[in-house]
């Protein structure tokens, strides 16, 4: 057994968090999340995509832990994708991904994609924070038919979403405390925040005023 293989069974929470840290993936400051609540923190995920060796490496991890047999493995748009291709990959299997339709609410599986009523799907996600995308793509694995075995997450921020009783695989669970905007200490102190994510970004003023960057 190669000492990378040692390393990757080995990873904790600890070393999660560091692999987060040294990436630039964990940020400190003052945000806007994509909820409109303040934060001090931010995990920006995609920092972590850019080293596919680490996204290799995290999704060995997940891939370590799982116990049952997978089918089909299927991300939601768009972080969850580049996982679910990785984890596939690791054990061979199909790889899918849920995405927005125009004008309707939740995902649905496009582009001729297709789950059997046979297939064990595992559902793969890079942050779990109110549960919504992995939600919605439970409810698409089974509109679809098939069947949800078990959920896999890089990080878990959500302090226990509702996943309909399927289980959950985190490799980090950690608290990011958030702030209502009209009660935000981080606002009281004046400091500018900034709106991360996939939303256009801009910065913002204290107490939700917005100012140019």
């Amino acid at each position: 057994m190669r000492e990378e293989d040692d390393i990757i069974r080995a990873m904790t929470p600890d070393e999660v968090e560091r692999i987060f840290r040294e990436a630039g993936a964990l940020l400190e400051g003052h945000f806007v999340l994509s909820s409109g609540r303040h934060s001090a923190r931010y995990l920006e995920k995609f920092r972590i995509f850019e080293h596919p060796r680490l996204t290799e490496r995290l999704c060995a991890a997940i891939v370590e832990r799982l116990r049952d047999p997978i089918d089909v493995v299927v991300g939601p748009t768009t972080g969850g994708m580049i996982l679910a291709h990785e984890v596939g990959r690791q054990i061979g299997s199909r790889a899918l991904f849920a995405e927005r339709e125009d004008g309707r609410a939740g995902r649905a599986f496009r582009r001729g994609q297709t789950i059997t009523t046979s297939d064990r799907v595992l559902v793969v996600d890079d942050i779990l924070s109110t549960g919504g995308s992995v939600s919605e793509t439970l409810d698409a694995v089974r509109r679809s038919g098939g069947k949800a075995a078990q959920v896999a997450v890089l990080v878990d921020r959500s302090g226990g979403a509702d996943l309909g009783g399927v289980p959950l695989l985190a490799l980090w669970t950690t608290t990011i405390e958030t702030f209502d905007p009209a009660a935000c200490p981080l606002c009281d102190r004046g400091i500018a925040a900034v709106k991360p994510g996939t939303t256009p970004a801009g910065v913002f003023g204290t107490k939700g005023g917005a100012r140019s960057a």
